[in-house]
């Protein structure tokens, strides 16, 4: 595709991820939804969108200026229009059929949102069919385009923070559907990761996907521990990593930084304590609209892509061995 050419988009599912969190936003924020990154591109025309609901769909296409809107994505298919991205936004139960139909439509990247589908065999099986027909999947871990935390990644990759001691996440609102995030994150900053223990199961938002605690062990010495809160207190995503130089604190899932250094005790001498935090704000709102630019230099350029089925196979893997390990 020439670097000037619009690249031709449909959304499947219109609800928040796919452009209701940027729906009443300033049309110069920084987007949190598919539609709202591929409007602030400039690259991109949304040309259709798929949705059941038919009041949500008619003020999705309204809101974003969509041409064509269909109650199913078989409906779609009728239609003669050809699509470079095709972005999943349905819910997390119908992806496999969603996937799978997108796929027959032939666009050049599938933009799914995590997990791909509710079972890694299924998903194994999608990244399969899309290798063999050239199709780029691309899965939406978002932090795997935040700025602040690819830096942090070759920091602890180049020793900028010393030795690493351990780490601590803490998620709610499922294994599989925050946890997912959690566990791909963790495999970004440390790499391969074992599952050794897990504990309670909580059901804070999903029937079919506990919250659950666990234990487990990266680069074969650094203990890693998720912690579980409760969904319906409030949403919990935040990471702290202690190291040889200083504690690192990712919270509000990105939003806020708070970084505490190495320095000698005032009080205490010989000791050595933590400082004074220094709290920044994060790149995370920015992650979105680096997603689809970096789709958008995939399709003109050929260039390569942060978050594909294999880091999200990984990912989900882990998820359903802590899960079968908690006997749920």
């Amino acid at each position: 595709m020439p670097d000037n050419r619009i690249a031709k988009c449909l959304i499947i599912g219109c609800g928040n991820i796919a452009g209701g969190f940027d729906a009443n936003r300033p049309a110069d924020s920084l987007p949190f939804s598919h539609a709202g990154a591929y409007a602030r591109h400039g690259g991109f025309r949304l040309s259709a969108c798929v949705e059941p609901d038919l009041a949500k769909r008619q003020a999705f296409m309204q809101r974003w200026s969509v041409t064509n809107g269909f109650d199913s994505v078989e409906d779609a298919t009728q239609d003669t229009e050809r699509y470079d991205v095709i972005s999943i936004c349905s819910p997390t139960g119908v992806h496999y059929h969603d996937v799978l139909v997108a796929i027959g439509m032939k666009p050049r990247v599938i933009f799914c949102e995590k997990p791909v589908t509710s079972s890694s065999l299924q998903t194994a099986e999608l990244i399969e069919r899309c290798k063999a027909v050239g199709i780029m999947l691309v899965v939406n871990y978002t932090r795997r385009w935040d700025a602040d935390v690819v830096r942090l990644s070759e920091e602890l990759r180049v020793g900028v923070w010393g030795a690493i001691r351990s780490a601590t996440g803490f998620y709610n609102k499922g294994i599989l559907n925050n946890g997912s995030h959690m566990l791909d994150l963790l495999l970004l900053l440390f790499g391969k990761l074992e599952v050794r223990s897990v504990g309670i199961p909580v059901f804070d938002m999903l029937s079919d996907d506990p919250t659950i605690p666990a234990h487990l062990v990266a680069c074969g010495d650094i203990d890693v521990q998720l912690a579980c809160g409760h969904a319906q207190d409030f949403s919990l995503f935040e990471l702290q990593i202690v190291t040889e130089k200083g504690v690192i604190c990712m919270e509000e899932g990105g939003l806020y930084w708070r970084i505490r250094g190495v320095i000698e005790s005032q009080n205490f001498p010989g000791y050595r304590v933590l400082g004074v935090a220094e709290y920044k704000v994060g790149a995370l709102p920015a992650a979105t609209l680096a997603a689809v630019t970096e789709i958008h230099a995939a399709l003109t350029q050929g260039g390569p892509i942060s978050s594909t089925g294999e880091n999200a196979l990984a990912a989900q893997r882990l998820s359903e061995t802590i899960r079968n390990m908690a006997g749920v």
